[in-house]
């Protein structure tokens, strides 16, 4: 079910974090989150559909732990967590000590997206943020020990 995940490893009474919501239209749309939690890394997120050729918007997302590359060649690890809801692009604030994720959520950069092409194992896209702008493409791996939510993220020339 969409969003399940996410509902489960929260408790909406304690944290400030949106509430499990899916709207219907897309605004392609993406943010990166400074995430300071028990690591600094950066949550990549993608609003668009759920599933492949499903209608319900969510937040395609990844934990990159040194942040998505800013020029070609460099590849870094961008590990799948679970879909967020669309509200969460605007989410920043603390995560309260004990709940899932606890620690400070900065914006680092949003802006718009242009999917260009999505597959099972990868995806294409053009990003028009402050920061992060060009082409980037994120391709699934097998990952260490077969974890089966690796992926690399890197800026296409």
């Amino acid at each position: 079910m969409i969003l399940e995940e996410y509902k489960k490893r929260r408790k909406f009474n304690i944290t400030s974090e949106p509430k499990a919501v899916v709207p219907q239209k897309n605004k392609s749309r993406f943010v990166i989150q400074e995430h300071n939690a028990s690591h600094l890394h950066y949550d990549f997120r993608l609003e668009m559909p759920a599933e492949l050729s499903g209608e319900k918007i969510v937040l395609k997302s990844w934990a990159i732990p040194k942040n998505i590359p800013l020029e070609p060649k460099t590849k870094r690890l961008a590990v799948q967590t679970e879909d967020h809801p669309v509200d969460y692009i605007d989410f920043k604030g603390e995560i309260p000590k004990g709940e899932y994720g606890a620690g400070t959520v900065k914006i680092w950069d949003k802006g718009k997206f242009k999917l260009l092409e999505r597959e099972q194992d990868h995806i294409r896209f053009i990003l028009k943020g402050v920061k992060a702008r060009g082409e980037y493409i994120l391709i699934k791996t097998r990952g260490f020990g077969g974890a089966q939510n690796s992926w690399l993220i890197f800026k296409a020339r």
